[in-house]
C-alpha cells in the first residue's frame, strides 16, 4: 500500500472545524506572531462609492479557503512538478482588525497596527479586504522599512487625489501610495473602461512614476514582458482588486468591469514576479460575497492568494 500524509492525523474535511484561512493556526496575540506569513482580515467597506458588501470579504475568502487546506500534504502542482505550501511554510491567521463603524481614521489605524505587528514579527503580511481603501493603511505600515514598488491588478486606476474632501476612499489608494517617498513607483495592470479617475489623475500617475497597462495591452505583451516592466531588484508590494478579473469569473464585487483578466493571465504574471522579486506584502480586496450566491468569487480569491503564497515561498523571495 502506498504511504502518504493522509495516513496520519485527522481527515479534517473542508466543512469541518473553524474557518481560519487555509485552516491555518489562529494567533490572537499580535505580539506573539511566529510565522513566515500572517493573514489579517480588514473588513472595512466605508470607502465605497457605490455598492457596499466587501466588509464580508474576509469571512467569505476564509470560508472558501478551507477547500484548499490541502490536508497534511501541501499542494502538488503537476505542471510545475512542485509541492507548494508544505510543512516548511508557516502560515497563521491573526483574525481581523477592529472596525469602528463610520470612523475611517480609527478603522484604518487598526488595520495599520495589524500590518505593523506582522512586519515586526518578520512575517509576510497578507491582508484580505474590505474595499480598496484598506491598502492605504497597509502601505502606511512600511514607513521606515525601505523602498517598495507597488504592483496593482485592478480595473480602476484608483488615483483620485481628493473629491469633496475625501482623500481615503477606495478610489484613492494608489494616489496615497504614490505620496510616500519610499514608494518608488507603481505598475498598474488591467486598467480599463470608464474609471473613477479623471484624465488629470492619469497624467499625475504617470508623472509620479506609474506604468499603466490595460488588459488588452498586457495580453499583447504577454506575461514575461509584462513582469519584466517592474524594475530589477525592486521589493514588491502586490495589491489585487478582484474586479481586475472578468466578472464572468468574479461577479461578487461592488464595481464589476467587463473585459477583465482570466485566471491564468494573472497567475502567470504573479508567478514570474514572485520568482524575480522579493515580495514584501500582499493584499486582496473588493470581494463582496452578497453579490455572488454561488461563492465562485470567494473561491477565486482564496485560490489566487494560496497559489501566490506558494510561488513566493517556493522561489525564496518572501521577507528576508
Amino acid at each position: 500500500m502506498t504511504t502518504h500524509d493522509y495516513e496520519k492525523g485527522r481527515l479534517d474535511l473542508p466543512f469541518v472545524g473553524i474557518a481560519t484561512f487555509g485552516k491555518r493556526p489562529y494567533v490572537q496575540d499580535w505580539s506573539a506572531i511566529d510565522a513566515d506569513a500572517a493573514i489579517l482580515g480588514a473588513p472595512f467597506d466605508f470607502g465605497t462609492q457605490w455598492r457596499a458588501g466587501a466588509r464580508f470579504g474576509p469571512r467569505g475568502v476564509r470560508e472558501a479557503s478551507t477547500l484548499f487546506s490541502f490536508g497534511h500534504a501541501g499542494a502538488y502542482d503537476h505542471e510545475d512538478d512542485t509541492t507548494y505550501l508544505g510543512h516548511d511554510v508557516r502560515i497563521v491567521d491573526i483574525g481581523d482588525a477592529d472596525i469602528v463603524h463610520t470612523d475611517t481614521a480609527k478603522s484604518h489605524a487598526n488595520i495599520e497596527t495589524g500590518v505593523r505587528a506582522i512586519l515586526d514579527a518578520g512575517a509576510l503580511p497578507v491582508a484580505i479586504g474590505g474595499d480598496h481603501s484598506i491598502t492605504i493603511p497597509c502601505i502606511n505600515a512600511y514607513q521606515g522599512r525601505g523602498e517598495i514598488h507597488v504592483l496593482q491588478i485592478d480595473a480602476h486606476l484608483d488615483f483620485v487625489d481628493e473629491r469633496h474632501g475625501v482623500r481615503h476612499g477606495h478610489g484613492s489608494p494608489m494616489r496615497r501610495a504614490a505620496d510616500h517617498d519610499y514608494v518608488t513607483g507603481l505598475t498598474q495592470l488591467g486598467i480599463r473602461n470608464v474609471s473613477s479617475t479623471t484624465k488629470e489623475g492619469y497624467d499625475d500617475a504617470r508623472a509620479m512614476s506609474s506604468d499603466i497597462l490595460s488588459v488588452r495591452q498586457v495580453r499583447a505583451l504577454g506575461p514575461e514582458a509584462t513582469a519584466a516592466r517592474i524594475p530589477a531588484g525592486a521589493r514588491v508590494y502586490i495589491t489585487i482588486d478582484i474586479d481586475g478579473f472578468c466578472p464572468s469569473i468574479a461577479p461578487g464585487t461592488g464595481t464589476p468591469s467587463h473585459g477583465g483578466f482570466l485566471y491564468y493571465e494573472v497567475m502567470e504574471i504573479l508567478q514570474r514576479v514572485a520568482q524575480r522579486h522579493e515580495v514584501v506584502g500582499i493584499d486582496l480586496v473588493e470581494v463582496a460575497p452578497p453579490y455572488d450566491p454561488a461563492e465562485v468569487t470567494s473561491v477565486l480569491a482564496a485560490q489566487v492568494l494560496l497559489n501566490l503564497l506558494g510561488y513566493v515561498f517556493e522561489g525564496g523571495n518572501g521577507p528576508a
